[in-house]
């Protein structure tokens, strides 16, 4: 495998393994942080990590290094735009997780959200602040590319409301 461009399913492999040797003091912040940055680099690998990391066990997210936080923060748009875009989803699918009685889901949906909240509040402030704006925007059916977004996620007026909520979260 090659971290120069890898594939989705690769980057969500490294990234785990990178997380795991983490968690057991085997990768130093910042040789993770080295690692992490060049996966942000590529589309693939942007969305690997953050798939992996969010969703996983592993307490990265949860107790993000400084060195970690510089490279997200370095990542501009991008980072902010995954992490917006998976703070809409886990919410909304929190909502479905909840409609179906599946609190595992559930909880694992809440947590997600809770890790992108943490996320968005360590970043560039006005650039999160506009995109979550947007998004707002897009829950009152205003601004066409995150209407798409949620359009194409098929998110009822529930879901909406509660990523909205989400999104107001993100400044308290």
């Amino acid at each position: 495998m090659s971290t120069e461009t890898p594939s989705f399913e690769e980057a969500m492999n490294i990234s785990m393994h990178w997380c795991n040797a983490w968690e057991n003091g085997e990768l130093s912040d910042e040789v993770l942080a080295d690692r992490v940055a060049k996966l942000l680099n590529t589309k693939y690998g942007l969305r690997g990590f953050f798939v992996t990391t969010l969703a996983s066990d592993c307490p990265l997210l949860d107790r993000l290094p400084d060195a970690l936080m510089m490279e997200l923060r370095s990542g501009g748009e991008k980072v902010i735009d995954i992490t917006v875009r998976n703070l809409a989803m886990s919410t909304a699918m929190a909502v479905v997780h909840s409609r179906n009685s599946n609190k595992v889901l559930q909880i694992t949906s809440e947590r997600i959200t809770a890790r992108c909240i943490e996320i968005l509040r360590l970043l560039e402030p006005n650039a999160v602040k506009k995109r979550l704006e947007t998004l707002l925007s897009a829950t009152n059916g205003k601004g066409e590319d995150d209407i798409l977004f949620l359009q194409k996620w098929k998110y009822d007026h529930v879901q909406k409301l509660a990523i909205a909520k989400s999104i107001k979260s993100v400044a308290n």
